[in-house]
């Protein structure tokens, strides 16, 4: 039997309706996040590196991050709660190739030796400017503003504090420096789907986390919508329902 060749055209179509029905499938849904939560035990998700430093997400996510910046080139990326700044990295390395101002990490815990090591990258560590502080106190947001000035070609990436109270004013505050066209990533609304663990106690869990939050946010603010195409490719994933495409100036 003759393989068929695909246009590009009609790969990419298969791609769409592939993703579709695989989000429809609840079993293999179930499946894969019952996989993603017995290997959190295993601390999985820490498991992912970039030049060596860690990144607290998913390689999964990471392609979305990057699939998203390719698609809409920021000129800032501002990442909330830059643990041990991996990704800051990550980014960086992009903006070498596509193009891009400064990324910034915002977080409360920055020790000297974790500045030593992302500062380490020759150019790739040039472009990363670091904010110390809690991310919704008015200090760092005018430290933010600071940096990014008038633009709006930003995209934003929530992943500090998991409880609604916190996420709900991350939302708040940073999702109007975002313009139309660009992306806030409200990570973790995995919380919901999944058992509180008892390895690992948070005062976060089902019914108090960042998608219990994006709810509420949602009822108070139309600008931004969830890009389902995204979503639908990624099957394992810490942010379902966390990718936000803003809609209007």
């Amino acid at each position: 039997m003759k393989k068929k060749l695909y246009t590009r055209e009609e790969f990419e179509e298969l791609r769409r309706r592939s993703a579709e029905v695989m989000t429809a499938d609840e079993q293999l849904i179930k499946d894969a996040l019952d996989v993603k939560v017995r290997a959190g035990k295993y601390y999985w998700i820490h498991q992912t590196t970039w030049f060596g430093e860690p990144i607290l997400q998913l390689p999964q996510d990471m392609f979305a991050f990057q699939e998203i910046i390719f698609n809409t080139r920021p000129k800032f990326i501002v990442e909330v709660g830059a643990a041990w700044g991996g990704s800051l990295l990550f980014y960086s390395t992009l903006m070498e190739v596509l193009g891009g101002e400064r990324i910034i990490g915002v977080d409360i815990y920055i020790p000297d030796d974790l500045k030593e090591r992302i500062g380490s990258f020759g150019k790739l560590s040039d472009r990363i400017t670091w904010i110390k502080g809690s991310s919704v106190e008015v200090d760092t947001i005018s430290q933010v503003k600071a940096v990014i000035g008038d633009s709006r070609e930003v995209m934003i990436v929530l992943d500090s504090d998991h409880t609604h109270e916190h996420v709900l004013k991350e939302l708040r505050l940073y999702s109007p420096l975002v313009g139309k066209g660009y992306y806030l990533i409200c990570c973790d609304t995995v919380i919901e789907y999944q058992p509180e663990p008892d390895y690992r106690p948070r005062p976060w869990g089902p019914g108090n986390n960042p998608k219990i939050a994006l709810d509420q946010f949602f009822k108070e603010n139309d600008r931004f919508e969830v890009d389902k195409a995204l979503g639908q490719k990624l099957l394992l994933t810490n942010n379902p329902g966390g990718y936000l495409r803003c809609c209007k100036d």
